[in-house]
């Protein structure tokens, strides 16, 4: 216990004395929050989300769906989720708008069409749920949405309006692109400091003869991992802390979760990144090849893994690949917990997925890993 003790605090003492890392470990990470937050700090979230849900499943509402799928470059809908679902994603944030085609569309828009007089008193209409707080991004979705239905209303009956909308305001969590950004700048920096730091301090150590050293004392292997691991959790703590202060004393970000429950994400995503960099140490013969090697790994990692964009307006194709990954889970629960205050049990899927990574990832470095 003493010698784990004291190893952890050498550990701490080195990161402490290495002010150039230290500096640039922190650094980037922030001035990738300051760049990016001042960027899009007026833009909100990035594209216009929804769902669309077709409750009359006719031809005339197939039809208003073909044509809004027509607006794909500005109206990104979800055809898929269910109403409530793609209401729940509209109140957290993550839809700006719900389009709902009501039981009877179809009926209306014959009897619309049959007769000018009932068109006028009876017609098709559409309801269009948005969010009150992104005014300038449901003010876009609600323009493309009545060009849709006031180009069918012509098609159908000249300029009589045999189809209208029905917008329905609903308040969101008022989340800005900064609050998209700091819960993943904060992956970014656990993936970055425990893959790329871990592969090259301890490659770095074997070469220079260190970890020689070492297995010649009486020092036990397990006694020498856990040493760092306690380090770098405490560092990765340190710094996360750091990140959260700046961007909600700089920026407003909100915290709507649990301290503990983020702080239980930051020591596994830490713990899953330290195992993937022992192993990238094991494979690596020199400090020189163990650079880049690791950053071979994170950096594809730090745009897939929905640091800096949603994972949602990656290529369809990418989205089972990204969704495996570790960064996609840490970033997913650190922004849930965050922006939505999701608990446990919203998020259970996303720590099994980073424990077994975790798992996985020791298992592979106890046989990778060598001494010399």
């Amino acid at each position: 216990m003493r010698a784990y003790g004291q190893l952890t605090i050498a550990q701490l003492r080195l990161f402490g004395r290495n002010k150039q890392v230290l500096f640039f470990t922190l650094f980037f990470p922030v001035f990738f929050m300051v760049m990016f937050g001042y960027l899009f700090s007026n833009n909100g979230s990035l594209g216009i989300y929804g769902g669309l849900i077709d409750l009359d499943q006719t031809t005339e509402s197939r039809a208003l769906v073909t044509a809004m799928d027509q607006q794909k470059e500005v109206l990104k809908l979800d055809r898929e989720t269910p109403q409530e679902e793609a209401m729940e994603k509209l109140r957290q944030g993550d839809n700006q708008m719900v389009i709902v085609i009501p039981k009877g569309y179809g009926e209306k828009l014959k009897a619309a069409m049959a007769s000018p007089e009932t068109a006028i008193a009876e017609h098709g209409y559409v309801e269009v749920y948005y969010d009150e707080t992104q005014a300038q991004k449901s003010g876009a979705a609600l323009n493309a949405v009545s060009q849709v239905v006031d180009g069918i209303s012509k098609s159908f009956l000249k300029y009589n309006p045999v189809v209208t909308i029905e917008p329905k305001g609903i308040e969101s969590l008022n989340l800005k692109y900064i609050d998209f950004l700091v819960p993943g700048i904060v992956a970014m920096m656990i993936m970055s400091n425990n893959l790329n730091g871990v592969a090259g301090q301890i490659a770095s150590w074997r070469e220079r003869g260190v970890l020689r050293r070492m297995q010649s004392t009486p020092l036990q292997a397990s006694t020498f991992i856990a040493a760092q691991i306690t380090a770098r959790l405490i560092l990765n703590g340190a710094q996360a802390l750091i990140l959260l202060l700046i961007g909600s004393i700089g920026f407003g970000t909100q915290m709507n979760g649990s301290w503990a429950l983020l702080l239980g994400f930051v020591i596994i995503g830490t713990l899953a990144f330290m195992a993937i960099g022992f192993i990238i140490a094991g494979l690596a013969k020199t400090p020189e090849s163990a650079g880049p090697i690791a950053g071979f790994i994170s950096f594809p990692l730090m745009f897939l893994g929905g640091v800096f964009f949603p994972i949602q307006s990656m290529p369809a194709f990418l989205q089972p690949i990204i969704k495996a990954l570790p960064i996609a889970h840490l970033s997913t629960a650190l922004r849930q917990i965050m922006n939505v205050g999701a608990g446990i049990t919203q998020l259970w899927s996303e720590g099994l997925l980073l424990c077994a990574w975790m798992i996985v990832a020791f298992i592979v470095a106890s046989f990778t890993f060598k001494w010399e």
